[in-house]
């Protein structure tokens, strides 16, 4: 059994985290920590637990983190970078859910998130956890930084045809709404009920911290400089990432149907729907699926992809249990076969 700990267990993705690993057949959670809630037992907060989890809350304490074979941080960023270190020292394999260890920049990281890398030499070492893209790389990984889940969504949507060299690089555009879980679990007058129910708005469109993550995955698919513009919306749901992607296609244009079903034959948690369908985002909602549909409106130059996540599985929870099935040698889709809910 894989001895799991999280740090930080009480927001969206840890609940959803939590979720996944007690039906996971390889797993003892042995730790989730939370300073604030210290001594409070999980399934007091999170009853859909109850049953299923039986610790409560701890501390952070090192003498028992180190004990185990993986731990999750699932934590705000700027968080996991300070304590990181002590674990991989001690031969811990790391997966962190936040953005600490997304840029391989430091620079970067500092210009988007305002503060100096706490441990530049180690940021170095981090992999990139997009399955799709680095599953090797992961392999052997001691830390992997899971993606965002506006990235995974447009990464995959964008990948067969930047990979391939069939689109104009510079002009990719990324139009994406996301479900309000995705703003995290804190009280804030922007996300109540009565704010964002009926609403729907954008939000960060002269710069997303998202956008250097996604443009360095898609530079390092392309093998050059991308640009791309993105804007991102808050719509009135809960869960689910709906990217509607375009680009212009060059000169060669082969069957795009063909080359994504090729690309993606052997990926197990994405899904290219029919040509001309519409993916829904309750289609994927509780599940660790991206789903995937072409378009070439009247047969133009402009192709759009539409791509479909739940932000809180494929964006964040599931792709972390992914990533620590590849890291142990386990079925990739071990602890991840869940039908989406429907309703």
């Amino acid at each position: 059994m894989i001895r799991a700990g999280i740090v930080g267990g009480t927001g969206y993705t840890g609940v959803e985290l939590l979720r996944l690993l007690t039906q996971h057949p390889e797993v003892d959670l042995v730790a989730i920590t939370s300073r604030s809630e210290a001594g409070t037992p999980v399934a007091d907060m999170f009853p859909n637990l109850r049953g299923h989890v039986d610790l409560a809350f701890s501390e952070p304490d090192f003498s028992q983190l180190k004990k185990c074979d993986v731990v999750f941080f699932a934590t705000p960023n700027g968080t996991a970078m300070t304590l990181v270190p002590q674990l991989l020292e001690a031969g811990v394999r790391v997966i962190d859910l936040a953005a600490d260890f997304r840029l391989r920049d430091p620079k970067s990281w500092t210009q988007w998130y305002g503060m100096a890398h706490a441990c530049p030499d180690v940021l170095a070492e981090a992999v990139y956890g997009l399955p799709e893209l680095n599953r090797e790389a992961i392999r052997g990984a001691r830390l992997v930084a899971n993606p965002g889940c506006y990235p995974t969504a447009v990464q995959l949507g964008f990948l067969p045809l930047v990979e391939q060299g069939l689109v104009e690089l510079d002009v990719l555009v990324a139009d994406c709404k996301s479900g309000v879980s995705g703003a995290g679990r804190k009280a804030s007058v922007g996300f109540m009920l009565g704010e964002c129910s009926e609403n729907m708005n954008a939000y960060a469109v002269a710069g997303h911290r998202h956008l250097p993550e996604i443009l360095q995955g898609l530079e390092q698919a392309a093998g050059k400089p991308v640009g791309l513009t993105f804007v991102p919306h808050l719509a009135p749901m809960i869960r689910g990432i709906h990217a509607t992607l375009y680009a212009r296609l060059g000169d060669s244009v082969p069957d795009l149907q063909d080359l994504y079903a090729r690309r993606y034959a052997n990926e197990p948690f994405v899904d290219l729907l029919p040509t001309g369908s519409h993916p829904q985002t309750r289609s994927v909602r509780g599940a660790n699926t991206c789903r995937i549909a072409l378009h070439r409106p009247q047969d133009g130059n402009t192709v759009v992809v539409l791509s479909v996540i739940d932000n809180l599985v494929k964006g964040a929870s599931g792709q972390a249990v992914q990533n620590m099935n590849i890291l142990f040698d386990l079925e990739e889709t071990s602890g991840l076969q869940h039908v989406a809910v429907v309703p």
